[in-house]
């Protein structure tokens, strides 16, 4: 049985650095994102650096019926996903009532849709063979609300809120759930989001380095893992003192252009 792990969004930033760190470690992997050709170059990569098998299915995660095709397609090759990186996803810049209806729809589609179709579709057999991880990228956004990102950090919140219960569910099992839940990361996603210019990106972090700090926290099983230091003690220790209506001034000056 082909054992591999599953990386959505795996066609750049934290999706391309999880699929590194999995496959130098011997691990086949499955990689998932629209653009098939930096999906056909990052497979050619690992397959000849780390000689393991690496599969491309080009999907988009914001179409439903794609999601369940995919779930379906990778089935049918037999491949057992021991390991699921639920990593794709996308925000959008600007207060709720001027924001497009359907591009938040999309953000939902991607960010909690296909997240939860993804985990119904494979957690199960791990569960049978009593084996596998999974690492849900959400975001330090999901412990707080988020002016001018209100449904991004809206949907991160769901998916800490998942991760808690899903987790705490597989307590007695070898399978475990971990999200991991960064800061600002030096990636696409400023731009993508339309927050090129935004100050919180100023000085993200780098990819490479969240992404293995969300590797090895799942891979001890842990339930969260805030990769930020500062958000760490933040979320962790001042955010209960701090009256919430400065926490949501705070975070619309951070996301000001």
């Amino acid at each position: 049985m082909v054992k591999a792990g599953l990386i959505t969004g795996a066609s750049s930033g934290i999706g391309k650095e999880l699929a590194r760190i999995h496959a130098s470690r011997g691990n086949n992997v499955v990689l998932v994102a629209r653009r098939v050709e930096a999906l056909n170059q990052l497979a050619t990569e690992l397959k000849e650096k780390y000689s393991v098998e690496a599969h491309v299915f080009a999907a988009d995660l914001g179409n439903i019926d794609e999601v369940e095709r995919l779930i379906s397609s990778i089935k049918s090759t037999g491949i057992f996903i021991n390991y699921l990186f639920n990593n794709a996803g996308f925000g959008g810049w600007g207060k709720f009532a001027d924001r497009s209806a359907a591009d938040d729809h999309q953000m939902i589609a991607v960010n909690v849709q296909a997240l939860t179709a993804l985990t119904h579709g494979f957690l199960p057999e791990m569960i049978e063979k009593n084996e596998g991880k999974i690492l849900h990228t959400a975001s330090t956004a999901g412990f707080i609300p988020g002016p001018l990102q209100a449904t991004y950090f809206a949907t991160k919140a769901f998916v800490v809120s998942l991760t808690k219960a899903t987790n705490y569910e597989l307590r007695n099992t070898a399978v475990s759930v971990t999200a991991l839940c960064p800061g600002p990361v030096k990636t696409e996603f400023e731009f993508a989001a339309g927050m090129g210019n935004a100050k919180m990106f100023e000085k993200g972090a780098d990819a490479y380095t969240t992404a293995l700090k969300g590797y090895k926290a799942m891979m001890k099983g842990k339930t969260i893992i805030i990769s930020d230091l500062g958000f760490h003690i933040l979320i962790n220790y001042l955010s209960p003192f701090i009256p919430k209506i400065f926490i949501l001034k705070v975070v619309e000056k951070m996301q000001t252009k």
